[in-house]
């Protein structure tokens, strides 16, 4: 692993598995950590692969008090930037804990540490003992995911290191930090996982979390952000937009809760991750605990297409979209002035999901969907963001966009698009002729807003598939754009050192 010294945050840090990957790599990790951090120094480390990341968080005073606030488990992590992250660890035992705990602490204590602090550790997946744990670094300072901490233990760690820098003594013992039911976090980002988890900029048109509080079950919801509505994600600083943490006495119950508040969670302007953490959290292999820092990796292997939808999921969707598209005929209808008298809207539908027809047909209360009845019950009025629909004892949040010929339905992980016509003319639509999307595969071009900061060919170049031809820097990251296929650069549009928009053509093959 190369790693800038002076790095974090997953910034300035490249693996090599070839000789050929530390040419590329070493350069490119230097370059960013002189642009993050000020400092060219580079690291180069030990791999392990198949690890767990897991973290101690410490806290100490300046009277020699030092106590280890439990374990997170960060291992769910794209390019060596945290995700997700939960505490307690589904893999650590109560005898794990204690020995890293006790480690952690007797680290803080021989460099004369006080004030939060994190221990971060990698852990051997295989060894369940607990005695293949290596230490990584110690962040001085609050972690991002302190929340998940607080939110179990109780403890208000920004309060705690202000009572510290004071002077005060810690006001508890090791043996009275609690361990309550299972807090779990997901980071928000600016980044599109359509498109490779490419950075995404913009003005943030909407900006609306879902409400915090806790629920009757006793379950939480925490939004912790700096941003508003109306504010710029610029290509200058990290993507993060902001940290969703549920708090529930297990941990299923406070992954499902997750899913609620990711479905309930509205941005539009950027790209974000959202759909991509509620497929995390929906994943059977997450759910089980089974996981390693290589998760996303292994899981996504061709990238994120979205979540897969059950057939039940399908069903409630193409119901919910024709009752949207019978208020929005009915709306249609009581336009004033129109000739003739007013038609009653269509009653039936065929709604349209990927290549799959549905047959919906809403008769007063009664609703079908393919001959079968569905129990379903909700209110929308035409321009609603947010559906709540109640399919007998499950309530099902949706966020609704209009879009030609129907709807963009988005629910548990994946964006569907409905077209949605009465009955009686959804015949006629296999007669309309499809457009087809013009060939831009002669093309490299900018896949996000950045600045060109290696250019690896000129004109009349031979290129292969798969080889470098560009580096694009955003957010403090560097891109690496590689040739989709053979052939000579035929003409060159951008120089290095230009600031590129997205979709900027930065050269032509033939």
């Amino acid at each position: 692993m190369m790693k800038a010294s002076a790095g974090g945050g997953g910034k300035g840090m490249r693996l090599a598995y070839s000789e050929q990957d530390v040419r590329e790599g070493f350069e490119a990790t230097k370059r960013e950590g002189l642009a993050s951090f000020g400092d060219d120094r580079v690291f180069i480390e030990k791999f392990i692969e198949s690890p767990r990341h897991i973290e101690i968080q410490v806290l100490g005073d300046q009277h020699g008090n030092i106590v280890y606030l439990n374990e997170r488990e960060c291992s769910i992590q794209r390019r060596h930037q945290k995700v997700v992250e939960e505490a307690p660890s589904p893999f650590v035992s109560p005898e794990m804990r204690r020995k890293m705990g006790e480690q952690c602490v007797a680290l803080a204590r021989a460099v004369g540490y006080f004030s939060a602090g994190t221990v971060e550790l990698i852990v051997s997946g295989a060894d369940k003992t607990g005695d293949s744990f290596y230490f990584l670094e110690m962040n001085t300072r609050l972690q991002v995911e302190h929340c998940v901490t607080e939110e179990i233990t109780g403890v208000d760690l920004v309060e705690q290191m202000i009572r510290v820098a004071n002077g005060e003594k810690l006001a508890f013992t090791q043996d009275e930090v609690k361990l309550n039911g299972w807090a779990v976090e997901n980071r928000v980002y600016a980044e599109d996982p359509y498109r490779g988890f490419l950075p995404s900029t913009g003005r943030l048109v909407r900006y609306n979390p879902p409400e915090e509080g806790t629920d009757e079950t006793g379950a939480k919801v925490r939004v912790d952000d700096g941003v508003a509505e109306g504010g710029e994600v610029s290509m200058f600083y990290d993507p993060m937009i902001a940290k969703l943490v549920t708090w529930a006495p297990t941990r299923l119950e406070a992954i499902d809760k997750q899913i609620e508040a990711l479905d309930r969670f509205e941005i539009e302007g950027p790209g974000h991750n959202i759909d991509f953490l509620s497929a995390l959290m929906q994943h059977d292999r997450f759910r089980s605990g089974n996981i390693t820092t290589g998760f996303i990796a292994e899981e996504y292997p061709e990238g994120f297409k979205g979540a897969p939808a059950s057939p039940e999921l399908l069903k409630r969707l193409s119901a919910i979209g024709a009752f949207a598209a019978m208020a929005q005929a009915d709306r249609a209808r009581r336009i004033e002035g129109q000739l003739g008298k007013r038609l009653s809207p269509p009653t039936g539908w065929q709604v349209k999901i990927g290549d799959a027809l549905h047959d919906v047909v809403i008769d007063g209360d009664d609703v079908t969907v393919d001959g079968e009845s569905v129990d379903m019950a909700l209110e929308y009025t035409p321009g609603d963001r947010l559906i709540e629909a109640e399919f007998g004892d499950d309530i099902l949040t949706v966020r609704i966009a209009a879009a030609r010929s129907g709807f963009v339905l988005t629910a548990h992980g994946a964006s569907h698009r409905l077209r949605i016509l009465p009955a009686h003319a959804a015949p006629y639509a296999a007669h309309m002729l499809e457009k087809v999307a013009p060939d831009l595969s002669k093309y490299l071009i900018c896949p996000m807003p950045g600045l060109l900061v290696a250019l690896n060919v000129k004109e009349g170049d031979k290129v292969e598939v798969g080889q470098p031809l560009a580096v694009i820097e955003a957010m403090k990251m560097e891109n690496i754009l590689r040739a989709g296929k053979a052939g000579t650069v035929k003409s060159v549009s951008a120089a290095q050192g230009e600031s590129l928009p997205v979709d900027a053509v930065i050269l032509e093959l033939e």
